[in-house]
């Protein structure tokens, strides 16, 4: 096992040596573009993505760029959005990605209208105030000021933007599919700080891996019949037995090369029995004590292997009928690098019944962990030490998705960077009354500046 941590230290320390860039882009500015995206509600079924596609490329060809460096390509009712930013050499681009849909929210629910942005207490509030416009506009404002500036980087820079993520994610699989030859991307839809509620930084995590999202739809078929005369077999009971061994089941446990080095950081930083069972599995992930303590954590399980459980069941056609369809869905996470077709392959097995169907879904998408590339890594560190010195940079693994994981598994490494720091208890993504603190506009423009320059030398 190669040691990771000592060429990672070093590379970031040679790094953050360098001065820092100054000049990133005006704090108002990028909190007017924010408002802005806030107020076109780029929810699923309204049609709105095109018109803040419009809007980005607007606020881009006033910094400089040309009509033949943007491109807004409609897809059904959304679009997809490419803006580069030209390097002078023809090194393979590096890509930024972030998305311009917002989940649904329904204002009866709402203290303030979701669509129409509000900056209160020190807040922005609105859907996508968060997941995903902030970074997305500190993004959109550094690609004009790195072009008002002048700045002529070696790579390519492209910023992407997705316009479907939040659902069915074919913008993001059409981009991926485009860009599929550049060098690496960098996601503000992932990674980011975290501020304690003493209003102090506690660390920032580096996405470099996501878990695989998959359903499998379990399905029992028997002739049926009439209640009063039951058979040998029943399709709710058969299903029954399926999913009480999925739910007893545990999966192997697993390490990667991010777990391996972030384990001991968050260990450090939790304490407690946790804290010393993350660090024990991540010396020896056989540990059966930390093992054990960690499946019972669900705050960690799910960084120690693939987990599966039931979510929906549904049975019968009527009261007095034996029943003749049976099914139940298994939402999967699985640990990167292993395949949707081996834990479909695990389940049968596991279930032992060949009245049970395990169908996985067609659309489910796999990808590996990206690696822990040391220049990524130094820029990363550099940047965030600037807002926050000595803070601890902790690489981790995500039990959702986003847009990484196409690029991730067409082969493009990918990771979650994004400039937003703030307290647990300020994130409302997805939820209700979603919000972003605006004190936190300065510092993440000042990191995307670093990063860029620094990775596109």
């Amino acid at each position: 096992m190669r040691n990771l941590t000592a060429p990672l230290a070093l590379a970031a320390a040679m790094l953050a040596a360098a001065p820092v860039h100054a000049k990133p882009a005006d704090t108002a500015t990028a909190k007017k573009i924010l408002i802005d995206s806030v107020a076109i509600p780029t929810v699923e079924g309204r049609g709105k993505v095109p018109e803040l596609a419009a809007y980005y490329a607007g606020v881009l060809k006033a910094a400089g760029y040309g009509d033949a460096d943007i491109e807004i390509t409609p897809i059904g009712e959304t679009a997809t959005f490419a803006a580069t930013l030209q390097g002078t050499t023809k090194a393979k681009p590096i890509l930024l990605l972030g998305h311009m849909d917002v989940v649904a929210a329904d204002p009866k629910d709402w203290t303030r209208d979701p669509f129409v942005p509000v900056e209160e207490n020190g807040y922005i509030f609105g859907r996508g105030s968060e997941d995903n416009k902030f970074d997305v506009a500190m993004m959109v404002a550094t690609m004009a000021q790195l072009k008002k500036d002048g700045f002529k980087p070696k790579r390519s820079i492209i910023l992407l933007l997705s316009g479907d993520e939040e659902t069915s994610m074919t913008t993001t699989r059409a981009l991926a599919a485009k860009y599929k030859g550049a060098e690496f991307a960098l996601n503000g839809d992932g990674g980011g700080g975290l501020i304690g509620e003493d209003g102090k930084a506690k660390y920032y995590g580096l996405q470099a891996g996501e878990k695989t999202y998959a359903d499998y739809v379990l399905e029992v078929t028997n002739p049926g019949g009439h209640s009063s005369r039951p058979t040998g077999t029943n399709a709710i009971v058969q299903l029954a037995n399926a999913l009480a061994k999925v739910g007893a089941y545990r999966f192997a446990p697993q390490q990667n090369e991010l777990t391996r080095v972030g384990m001991p950081i968050v260990a450090e930083q939790v304490g407690g029995d946790i804290g010393a069972a993350l660090k024990a599995f991540a010396a020896d992930p056989s540990d059966a004590k930390a093992i054990a303590t960690i499946r019972a954590d669900p705050e960690y399980v799910g960084q120690i292997g693939t987990t599966c459980v039931p979510t929906l069941v549904k049975g019968g056609h009527a009261e007095n009928a034996l029943p003749q369809r049976a099914t139940a869905n298994i939402n999967c996470r699985i640990f990167p690098g292993v395949s949707i077709e081996a834990v479909r392959a695990e389940l049968e097995k596991l279930i032992a019944d060949p009245a049970v169907k395990v169908n996985p879904d067609p659309d489910a998408t796999a990808s590996d962990a990206s690696p822990l590339r040391p220049d990524v890594v130094a820029a990363v560190t550099k940047a965030v030490h600037a807002r926050f010195p000595g803070l601890p940079i902790i690489p981790s693994m995500s039990a959702g998705a986003t847009d990484s994981l196409h690029f991730r598994a067409v082969g493009v490494p990918s990771y979650g960077v994004a400039g937003l720091f703030s307290k647990a208890s300020d994130s409302f993504a997805h939820g209700l009354n979603e919000r972003s603190p605006v004190a936190a506009i300065p510092g993440a423009l000042e990191q995307w500046d670093s990063v860029l320059r620094d990775l596109s030398k």
